[in-house]
């Protein structure tokens, strides 16, 4: 089993990266946070039904969460996961969506 990150996915966690680090002075803590969500994106790997369907956004998205995060992916063929956005819990999703 296998993930692939969207360009947007791969955007979010280096804006999350650089507004942590700021934010606590840490670089330290910064990379152990954007650490934690790659170790959610294994175990979506590795279980990709984990996360909860999310009908209300996609038919075809799961979220999972990674601290203060959601993860929102879907399963493709093979049971790769497909990794969408990442992004901070206290984001209203539905209005995340809905620009």
């Amino acid at each position: 089993m296998s993930y692939r990150l969207s360009a947007q996915a791969e955007d979010q966690l280096d804006d999350i990266w650089l507004y942590i680090a700021r934010k606590s002075g840490s670089i330290d803590t910064a990379i152990r946070i954007v650490e934690n969500i790659g170790d959610r994106f294994r175990l979506l790997a590795m279980h990709p039904r984990m996360g909860r369907r999310r009908p209300d956004i996609s038919p075809e998205l799961r979220s999972f969460t990674a601290g203060d995060y959601v993860i929102l992916y879907s399963i493709e063929e093979d049971d790769e996961v497909q990794i969408h956005y990442v992004f901070h819990g206290s984001q209203d999703i539905e209005s995340f969506f809905h620009h």
